[in-house]
């Protein structure tokens, strides 16, 4: 590409004023601030060799595992950033100024988006009051929403497991204001945590229900047969007929058959709890998000150059094609 004096002179000019504009953004731009959490992850491990618990299990109709499982590692990452945990995060409430109000509210407000939708007639004045649940929200709420959501997960959450070989795992989150980043960033773990474990842990969890219905009603099956036994043996004044010792022993029968099937179900129960309490995954906070958070301004220098590289770019491509036109 070759370009006359004055070609060159027009790139140096638009260079230099789209490096201007680029400086001049850089240096109106709030800051951001950025919370730096790290933790350790035990994704918990169910096979222990409970084989009478996996039968009886089965028999029941539930799943025990006993091999890998679909929520192990680095699926953690992958919830911290899904749309159901971050918007649940959005819409819990936080006190400012003596009034509640949501995340999501103050994230619109801190962002400068607020501004943007407020010029708009069909989405002004949009809010997410507290209590309001996500299945309430109008349509033009769950898209804001949607847009929030978007937004965060390209520029404001960043989970990451730094080394691999470990299983320790670092998250950031940035926004506009300090307390915001605290606050979101305490709350995106604890949801997450909360919810990696119910998924993890969640056939076993079915297990033990199932185990624990079973057991009470073949303990109250014990009851009824015992106090049958009695109630047969006090109505039966002369014992000594066949016929008056008949239903005694059937009686005698179901509290054998029965007390054994509940001695087995009881200790599956046990051997089930034991997995589910295995299954239940740790995690460690290492490094909490304290203040204070750190203070991200963007670089006058990096947008001065980001700026007037693409400028010179594009208009070095459109002095080209006109040069070609004028062949």
């Amino acid at each position: 590409l070759s370009l006359s004096k004055t070609g060159i002179l027009q790139l140096l000019v638009v260079g230099f004023f789209s490096g201007t504009a680029g400086f001049m953004y850089a240096y109106f731009s709030e800051p951001a601030y950025e919370s730096r959490l790290s933790f350790a992850l035990d994704a918990g491990n169910s096979a222990d060799g409970l084989s009478g618990a996996f039968s009886l299990a089965s028999q029941l109709g539930f799943g025990m595992g006993g091999g890998g499982s679909l929520f192990d590692g680095d699926n953690i990452i992958e919830i911290m950033k899904s749309r159901r945990i971050i918007e649940s995060v959005l819409l819990s409430a936080d006190t400012v100024n003596r009034k509640p109000i949501t995340l999501a509210d103050q994230y619109l407000d801190y962002s400068g988006l607020r501004k943007k939708y407020d010029n708009l007639e069909r989405t002004k004045n949009i809010h997410f009051p507290v209590g309001t649940p996500k299945i309430s929200l109008s349509y033009l709420q769950d898209s804001i929403l949607n847009i929030v959501y978007q937004k965060m997960v390209k520029e404001n959450i960043n989970p990451s497991r730094p080394d691999k070989k470990l299983s320790i795992y670092e998250l950031k989150v940035s926004t506009p204001n300090e307390r915001l980043t605290k606050i979101f960033t305490d709350r995106l773990i604890e949801a997450s945590g909360a919810y990696y474990t119910e998924i993890t842990s969640k056939k076993e969890k079915e297990t033990v229900d199932a185990l624990e219905q079973r057991v009470d009603s073949m303990q109250k099956k014990v009851g009824v047969s015992l106090v049958s036994k009695a109630v047969t043996l006090d109505a039966n004044i002369n014992p000594a007929f066949s016929v008056a010792q008949t239903n005694p022993q059937m009686q005698q029968y179901n509290i054998l058959a029965y007390g054994e099937a509940y001695k087995e179900l009881f200790k599956n129960l046990e051997l089930a709890k034991y997995q589910y309490i295995k299954k239940i995954p740790l995690l460690q906070i290492i490094d909490h998000a304290d203040y204070p958070m750190e203070r991200i301004k963007k670089s006058r220098l990096k947008y001065f150059i980001y700026f007037a590289f693409i400028a010179v770019m594009i208009t070095a491509i459109l002095l080209y094609k006109r040069n070609s036109n004028n062949l």
